[in-house]
């Protein structure tokens, strides 16, 4: 082993790369389930192709003192499991990355520097525990031998994240683990790669999540009975989450034949009461906009978590971009309001899903939360979630003789009511209707019932969320972001440690809270960062409230910002 000395002390980044089918997700998910239960604040995302075999995907977890939210462009410790997977990331290697890896394998060039290469015999450890598809579960053992975790909680996490596998299989894994476990320890012996990270006992505590986890909770929170929605990356994990927990919580699951048949699903399921959603992503979502149009005649609830990726059409599936606000936004015909919510962290998530039913029931209007893929496939530790605060609260009224389903009122929210709930009569029509429900070709009418639906947004402007602001209140730059991010802006301000320099994030970003303008002018620069190409969010802040941002920063490659690129581009923009 090479005279090597590594001890970076706060924060430490480890990057695992390899093809599609080598195990990279397995290793993120055992790693960062043991790297907690140990007492290490982790953070863990990951980038990969829309493929099943082949290509170079890569998980990143960052492993610190302290609690780290974002993804960085650094590498610390980099296991590419062949050279396809080195070249990935190669451009994110620096001299003082170390990097474990067969080495002949690997750097097949005698003239290509060794300094900081671990060499590690995987494909033998590998075939030792029972073949070349154990290799994953070496790298593994790897890390928590680095990590310094203790060799039993090891073995016992192994053993419990393959339970239910053949024998063969859980016994093959953890031998493979420990061979792993064994060979870092033994090659570092000396000392020489120091990683002095402090442990907290109270993280062994605390949760692990995802967004996908996070937004199922928040349903389940906010009453959620009935999910339909057609499989779409990277929304389906929501399905998965609520699939999995729809006995323990009444939760009606029902994986439609296409997205227009979800969507039409739940309309039925909140005319009969129930308190419903769809999770989707772009290309399905597109498919579902004439049954949004339906939800505004109707003035019904609906909840849809809208996952997005980079379009247009099948874009890149697998990949992270904000490019359908204005599809949502603008999605379905004529005219009617609509809340539009974009949680930014994992709490969140948790929180906005939760109101996005008690706002869908209160209003009648369809409630969009707007996720990505980089959000969905993020985890990291939290305290805990507080639901004790999180209620239920349903709008629904018990029915009386004469009931009118769109009575005409001030506020533009008339009594809603349910089929068999009383003795009224519930009448629904996707045309134009008066106060009872029924079509009609009166024109006078027409304008009401329209400035009828439309009222609701004064009422919806004054609940809306407001925005966060992070920083000084003396701030003269401001810089604004939506949706996932939130974490990797604030750390990137952190870093540049100004005073002058002030965060704002939009966890609701329509209607517009009634203090957003004041945020705005106070500003002598407003910078505005966005995961798209026409920075949408601010076109919305042009339209709503005829204010230019001053600069924007945009990236729309199908990759999230890192903290590194957004400290350099904000430092450019501010001049």
């Amino acid at each position: 082993m090479n005279d090597i000395v590594f001890g970076k002390k706060d924060d430490v980044s480890v990057v695992l790369s390899g093809e599609a089918g080598q195990g990279i997700q397995t290793v993120e998910q055992i790693l960062t389930g043991l790297l907690k239960l140990s007492g290490y604040n982790i953070f863990g995302t990951k980038e990969y192709m829309s493929r099943v075999r082949g290509g170079s995907n890569s998980t990143l977890i960052r492993v610190s003192s302290r609690r780290v939210t974002s993804v960085v462009d650094a590498i610390d410790i980099l296991i590419p499991f062949d050279r396809a997977a080195f070249d990935h990331v190669a451009s994110r290697v620096s001299t003082d990355t170390l990097i474990i890896c067969e080495a002949d394998k690997l750097f097949t060039d005698a003239m290509e520097p060794r300094e900081r290469v671990i060499d590690i015999p995987f494909a033998a450890l590998a075939s030792e525990a029972g073949g070349a598809m154990y290799l994953n579960t070496v790298a593994t053992g790897v890390v928590a031998g680095l990590f310094e975790i203790d060799r039993d909680v090891f073995e016992h996490h192994v053993r419990e994240y393959f339970a239910g596998n053949k024998d063969a299989v859980i016994h093959n894994n953890v031998t493979a683990g420990c061979n792993g476990f064994n060979e870092i320890q033994r090659l570092n012996k000396s000392g020489r790669i120091a990683i002095d990270i402090k442990r907290n006992a109270a993280v062994a505590d605390e949760i692990l999540m995802n967004g996908a986890s996070a937004i199922g909770i928040g349903a389940i929170a906010g009453g959620c009975n009935f999910i339909a929605s057609y499989p779409m990356s990277p929304a389906t994990a929501v399905l998965v989450f609520l699939a999995a927990h729809s006995a323990e919580y009444g939760i009606v699951v029902e994986q439609a034949e296409d997205e227009i048949a979800a969507i039409n699903m739940a309309l039925g399921a909140w005319f009969a009461g129930a308190r419903a959603m769809v999770s989707t992503s772009g290309g399905g979502f597109a498919l579902m906009e004439e049954a949004i149009g339906l939800a505004g005649m109707i003035e019904s609830p609906i909840v849809v978590h809208l996952a997005q990726r980079p379009g247009p059409a099948t874009g890149l599936p697998t990949r992270t971009e904000q490019g359908d606000l204005q599809l949502v936004f603008y999605a379905g015909h004529g005219e009617f309001p609509r809340i539009i919510l974009a949680p930014g962290t994992l709490d969140d998530a948790v929180y906005c899903t939760h109101q996005a039913f008690n706002l869908a029931d209160k209003f009648q209007v369809p409630v969009f939360i707007m996720t990505d893929q980089y959000l969905m496939d993020t985890y990291y530790n939290i305290p805990s979630v507080n639901l004790s605060d999180m209620r239920i609260i349903k709008y629904i009224v018990k029915t009386s003789e004469g009931y009118r389903r769109y009575e005409l009122t001030d506020s533009g929210i008339s009594p809603r009511g349910i089929p068999g709930f009383g003795s009224g009569f519930v009448c629904a029509d996707s045309d134009e209707h008066d106060e009872d429900g029924h079509i009609t070709e009166d024109l006078d009418l027409r304008v009401r019932m329209v400035d009828k639906r439309l009222a609701k947004l004064e009422a919806m402007r004054q609940d809306a969320i407001p925005p966060v602001l992070t920083g000084d209140a003396a701030y003269t730059v401001l810089v604004l972001g939506w949706g996932s991010t939130c974490n990797v802006i604030k750390e990137a301000l952190s870093r540049i440690g100004r005073d002058d320099l002030a965060f704002l994030h939009f966890v609701q970003v329509y209607p517009l809270h009634p203090d957003t303008i004041d945020y705005l002018a106070r500003a002598d620069k407003v910078i505005m960062i966005e995961g798209n190409a026409t920075a949408q969010l601010a076109g919305m802040l042009k339209r709503e409230l005829d204010f230019n941002v001053h600069e924007t920063i945009l990236k729309y490659s199908g990759l999230q910002f890192s903290v590194e690129e957004l400290v350099e581009r904000i430092m450019e923009k501010m001049g």
